[in-house]
């Protein structure tokens, strides 16, 4: 699991379930005249609020996350995880939000004195909470603001010219060099034995265009540059890709095994 491909609004669907959780252990009634002594239970005491609230918007919560981090989520009855998520912190704010209207489940209809208990601080504070977090996981998709990563790349040390390599390794601050690279190759026509043989340097393209590191913000399909529909490779968060060329608001990108794509979606790139 991928957590720099968590966005802004999955932040805000986890902070939504980590209140739920706590409201959960607050009162689920509110009895005016009610002394000081007696105990009002918790929403765990309630099958239905358990079931339907607190349990299926964690679960929601969780398939929501789970979804977003990997490569390529599973899908259940021709759904993807995530939207199974959606559905389950949709169906906890609609829960709650009955909950708030009759927290004592029809008991107050019997003919008794008074009108019933009334919802509680863990009640309220548990509607607001999947409200937050249906809200969060409707809207991600849609808002750009929602959409930005949640962890964003670590900056390069410093750009590095077309064809080189950043400093630690290509695509990742700080990582080795992958083996051989760059090692003495004995027997090569030209070259002393022993001697290291420097790996050719690709030209710059044409043009005012300087070659730069970015990251993206949310993953994205690195098509054919002959045009083909069919993407190539997938441009994860939290890895640095080298932009080698520019075509209008396309870039000609190169991932870390030397493949080259089209990226067609260059909004909210992170520049090196």
């Amino acid at each position: 699991m991928n957590i720099r491909s968590l966005t802004r609004g999955d932040g805000v669907v986890i902070g939504a379930a980590v209140l739920l959780f706590i409201a959960s252990f607050l009162d689920l009634y509110s009895i005016d005249g009610a002394p000081d002594s007696y105990e009002i239970p918790g929403l765990w005491s309630s099958g239905p609020v358990v079931l339907g609230v607190v349990l299926a918007g964690i679960i929601g919560a969780a398939l929501v996350v789970v979804a977003r981090g990997l490569p390529q989520p599973p899908k259940v009855a021709g759904l993807d995880l995530g939207q199974f998520g959606v559905a389950f912190t949709v169906f906890a704010a609609w829960s709650a939000l009955g909950n708030v209207f009759d927290p004592s489940g029809g008991a107050n209809n019997f003919d008794t004195e008074g009108s019933g208990p009334d919802a509680g601080t863990g009640l309220i504070l548990a509607l607001v909470a999947t409200l937050v977090m249906a809200a969060a996981a409707v809207a991600t998709p849609l808002v750009p603001a929602l959409k930005g990563a949640l962890v964003p790349a670590p900056r390069p040390a410093a750009p590095q010219p077309y064809g080189g390599q950043p400093q630690g390794g290509y695509g990742y601050p700080g990582a080795q060099q992958p083996a051989g690279y760059g090692q003495p190759q004995p027997g090569q026509p030209g070259q002393p034995y022993g001697e290291p043989q420097q790996p050719p340097q690709p030209q710059p393209p044409a043009g005012n265009f300087s070659p730069f590191w970015f990251a993206v913000p949310v993953p994205r399909p690195l098509f054919a540059e002959d045009g083909s529909p069919t993407p190539i490779a997938e441009l994860a968060p939290g890895t640095w890709y080298l932009a080698v060329e520019q075509r209008g608001q396309a870039l000609v990108a190169q991932t870390q095994d030397g493949r080259r794509g089209v990226l067609q979606d260059t909004s909210g790139i992170q520049r090196g």
